[in-house]
């Protein structure tokens, strides 16, 4: 891009309806909403696992405030009311209500284009990209403008995820639906067979819902046989049962109820009386023998005995026979101690699985890679877990092998779904699974930790899946067609009057005019190309997903190798991936340079008047400094902050908090110098601003208020950046973002801040003072006894170093030593002897300091007079830039 070009980038660029304002709390209702019910707002997000999504509402809303603008025309939109007969303009909406409302959009009120969220609006011949899709979202939500989208991904299960959401748009249910009936047809009584389990109630089988296993070690002073369980319950009570708890009996295996789960109780088959409470696992990781007291470390115990045996000891069961009788929900869906039959359902999967090796082809064969997940957060290996096999029990692989070998022998892209949600499933159909004793539900470490805790109990949920349980496949297919429905004919939910409203489909399906590349997103060479960069970018010490990922990856490139590129590695990209990364030594340094790396790349792909709009989150003040920092060395102005749905509230105090929050940038090229007390000054007017007009008119917390004027903050800084000067020195993004936090929650300007504002001001009034006073720690009576002002009739007149009442009150305090002086008392004192040509080489000897040097740099650029730096022997080689108004 030629200088010319670069330089024009930021002139006359129209200004967007999210740089003006953004409707915090409307986006907030329904964010929460949305979070707590994703598969009802928004279903095709629950077609697959991947890691923090942000709401489809927040994308949808940033999508809408940053693709129109002020020159938006009624040929640049259509707007229709969703529904199947839906006409242009018939909600009373038309498309010049809606160029009329881009130019209504405030701070004060942002709502005016609100009205048009829940329409199906369609935006021509714009163009986004987001180079660091994840699940998506960003590019879901953009095609449902009729936008051109363009999506990039490094992780190749986030590709094909992605690709699988967008492509639903267009697929067809009917045929997805006779893929999956064929496929229960092929393998799933095959499945349903080994989770069957005799019927406490009756002659008959019921379904199992959940096996319950227990890791088991010796011990090493005894050879007693030690069942690592930290407690023995096995479940709440609940319906009729409700309020009691299901526990292990230690002494005979029998699943009991006891009222109190902390105190002794009875097992009511062999009356052995036990406290559920003691297990004999304790903290830190180590195990107790209950024969003989020995205490030993549970990793030092398989280091010395090999992989830990395996107990069955509790099954949960469903029993639809019972259940049509009208027996109590308790006796029909319960828990019970595992029968012969179940013992030897074990036996015969072992058995098979031994014996049928064209099935060991459809599950994982490599060793789990090394990671900073892996081998140094928590090593699985001191688990004995070598290989991605080893989270899994035969009748797991044996179930999940025929399961791939079935799919695979589906044609067409019903496979790729059908893939899609046995992948999904298999986030709890292993042998990382804990059980929810409150909620009766099994949970995943994946889904919940974004990690892999080796469990010392475990928990075997039914693949295929019966009435009840969660995660089964049958579950995760449902979330796939209920997804594949959505992107059919997508609906959007809204709050209105306190009420949630769901509107009707919209003709404008999901994903068209969509593509999506898998790679490293620094290799994009697109140049002036797109419209707006909408993405959420990794930070720095993120979740390493790439690791976690592979837990997919590696079942998923068993269909995928040879169809799609970027499945044919043994594990997922990390040299790449733009994180901290220990383990590889990647570092917070790495970080920046790589992020920076990025931010040139996106800078260029956009168009000159185009944005970024991208979400953000950290707590750490340093973090936002090296964000602020990266995005303005790649020539990036900051122009707006809001705040997402996050708790905020202990920002204003200062207190460490986790900020959630969407940032807008445009390219600029366009820095002017300025000190930083000019810039400090312009910083809490502009925060006064924004504080009065959203107290009066927005119902923010005080949080929330703060990301707003940070953003503003970060606005002024970009301006200016590599060009603020203080003390003689350049304040970095990093310096900047440390004051700017200081300004945020003191917000207060002090006396200096008042003087200088008060000399920029060409002809200020008692008025203007007073405004000031307000927003300071600085005293009136003070600054009058100061000689700083004073009234004279109605004239208010300022005391600076000219003024005789001014120096009289400073030479006393220099002479006199009659109290302690000011740095303004100091460059007022200089300032005059200079003027009169008296010495002031012994002053400067004592008092010259940074603040003395800052000082003097604001008052020069607040008076226009040199002469403040040349007393001092600062000579500004861009003096002429500098003051330039």
């Amino acid at each position: 891009m030629s200088e010319q070009e670069q330089s024009k980038r930021s002139e006359g660029r129209p200004e967007l309806p999210i740089e003006r304002g953004f409707p915090i709390e409307r986006v907030n209702e329904i964010a929460q909403k949305e979070g707590r019910a994703k598969q009802w707002y928004r279903p095709v997000y629950t077609m697959h696992k991947w890691w923090a999504r942000r709401p489809g509402c927040l994308f949808r809303a940033i999508t809408l405030y940053s693709l129109l603008d002020e020159s938006t025309t009624p040929n640049d939109v259509e707007v229709y009311e969703p529904g199947e007969n839906q006409t242009l303009g018939s909600n009373g909406l038309s498309k010049e209500d809606l160029i009329d409302a881009i130019g209504e959009v405030s701070m004060d009120d942002p709502e005016s284009l609100w009205k048009f969220y829940p329409k199906d609006i369609r935006i021509k011949n714009k163009k986004i990209l987001d180079p660091f899709m994840g699940g998506g979202t960003s590019l879901v939500e953009a095609s449902r403008f009729g936008v051109e989208t363009r999506g990039n991904d490094l992780n190749p299960v986030a590709w094909f995820v992605t690709k699988k959401q967008l492509e639903a748009g267009e697929a067809d249910v009917d045929e997805l639906q006779q893929a999956y009936e064929q496929l229960k047809e092929d393998v799933a009584e095959e499945i349903r067979q080994y989770y069957r389990t005799p019927c406490p109630n009756g002659n008959h089988d019921a379904d199992v819902m959940y096996n319950f296993w227990v890791k088991e070690l010796d011990c090493v002073a005894c050879g007693h046989t030690i069942p690592l369980l930290k407690d023995y319950r096995v479940a709440s009570g609940r319906f009729e049962d409700d309020g009691k708890y299901y526990v292990l009996c230690p002494d005979c295996g029998t699943v009991t109820l006891t009222d109190d789960w902390h105190e002794e109780s009875k097992c009511h088959e062999c009356d052995h009386k036990f406290v559920p409470e003691d297990g004999q696992v304790t903290n830190g990781g180590y195990y107790n023998c209950p024969e003989c007291g020995q205490k030993e470390s549970i990793t030092n115990g398989i280091a010395d005995q090999g992989q830990p045996g395996q107990r069955l000891y509790a099954v949960e069961y469903y029993c639809e026979e019972c259940d049509q009788q009208g027996l109590e929900k308790s006796s029909y869906k319960g828990y019970k101690r595992p029968d012969p039959e179940d013992k030897k359902l074990v036996e015969k999967a072992k058995q098979e699985w031994r014996t049928r090796t064209d099935l060991h082809k459809y599950v994982p064969d490599e060793k789990i890679p090394g990671g900073h997940m892996t081998s140094e957060r928590n090593p699985l290996s001191d688990h004995g877990l070598e290989e991605w096999t080893d989270m899994f029990n035969e009748r797991q692989l044996l179930n999940l092998a025929k399961m791939m070998k079935a799919i695979d022998q589906i044609d067409g892209e019903a496979g790729d779904y059908l893939l899609l949600a046995l992948s999904d499933s298999i986030m709890f159909y292993n042998l990382l699974t804990m059980y929810n004793y409150t909620a009766n539900k099994i949970e995943s470490a994946l889904h919940r930790m974004k990690a892999f805790p080796p469990q010392n109990d475990l928990i075997e949920g039914n693949l295929w899946g019966a009435e009840y349980g969660r995660g089964t496949f049958r579950n995760m297919w449902d979330m796939v067609i209920r997804g594949v429905e959505y992107a059919n004919a997508p609906t959007e939910r809204y709050v209105e009057d306190g009420e949630t409203k769901e509107t009707s489909e919209f003709a404008q399906p999901i994903g068209k005019g969509s593509e999506v590349y898998q790679g490293d997103m620094r290799l994009i060479d697109a140049t002036n190309e797109y419209d707006a960069v909408i993405t959420d970018p990794p930070y720095y010490d993120n979740i390493i997903y790439s690791e976690v990922a592979d837990y997919f990856y590696v079942w998923q490139k068993i269909l995928l190798e040879d169809k799609y590129p970027g499945f044919d590695q043994e594990k997922t990209p990390r040299a790449e991936s733009i994180v901290t990364n220990p383990y590889l030594g990647k570092t917070a340094e790495d970080f920046e340079h790589e992020m920076g790396e990025a931010l040139a790349v996106i800078n260029k792909a956009l168009k000159s008047d185009g944005t970024l709009a991208f979400t953000y989150h950290h707590s750490d003040e340093e973090s936002w400094g090296e964000l602020l920092e990266s995005l303005c060395d790649n020539d990036f102005e900051v122009t707006a902050t809001y705040p997402i749905n996050s708790d905020l509230t202990k920002f204003i105090s200062g207190e460490a908090v986790a900020f959630d929050i969407a940032i807008v940038a445009r390219p600029t090229e366009d820095r002017q110098p300025i000190s930083w007390r000019r810039l400090r000054i312009d910083i809490m007017n502009r925060l006064e601003e924004i504080q009065e007009s959203l107290q009066e008119h927005r119902d923010l917390s005080e949080g929330d208020i703060g990301v707003v004027e940070m953003g503003a903050c970060f606005s002024e800084y970009s301006k200016h950046h590599g060009e603020v000067r203080r003390g003689g020195e350049i304040m970095t993004a990093k310096e900047a973002v440390q004051e700017i936090y200081g300004i945020i929650q003191d917000n207060a300007l002090g006396e200096q801040d008042i003087f200088l504002a008060l000399q920029r001001n060409l002809s200020p009034r008692y008025d203007d003072f007073n405004k000031l006073l307000r927003r300071s720690e600085a005293s009136e009576e003070e600054m009058r006894e100061k000689a700083l002002f004073r009234m004279e009739g109605n004239d208010f007149i300022i005391g600076d170093w000219r003024d005789q009442k001014r120096q009289a009150y400073v030479q006393d305090k220099v002479t006199g030593e009659n109290g302690d002086l000011t740095v303004l008392d100091k460059a007022h004192f200089l300032r005059y002897r200079y003027e009169e040509d008296k010495l002031i080489k012994e002053y400067l000897e004592r008092w010259n300091s940074d603040d003395l040097q800052e000082l003097c740099e604001g008052l020069a650029e607040a008076t226009g007079d040199e002469t403040y730096l040349n007393m001092l022997g600062v000579h500004n080689t861009n003096w002429d830039e500098f003051t330039d108004e």
